[in-house]
């Protein structure tokens, strides 16, 4: 996977209302992204594939960044 595929990947989760990484299952959050992706970018299948099995690794750490500022503002 190159830097910019994971570039694009993380700037497509900030972009992305906490409300939505928040509200949807791993599945439906996971295919979302994916979606997203595709549609938005120009990674190549490689990336895709790549980033298909790395989001599934990343997804408690994607909902613990969503859930960060949540935890903030109720301190």
């Amino acid at each position: 996977m190159t830097i910019s595929a994971l570039r694009q990947f993380w700037s497509l989760i900030e972009a992305m209302q906490i409300s939505t990484l928040l509200r949807l299952s791993d599945a439906e959050l996971a295919q979302q992204l994916l979606v997203r992706l595709e549609r938005e970018t120009w990674l190549d299948v490689d990336d895709i594939s790549s980033i298909r099995a790395y989001l599934h690794s990343k997804l408690p750490l994607i909902r613990d960044l969503a859930q960060a500022p949540l935890s903030e503002a109720s301190s």
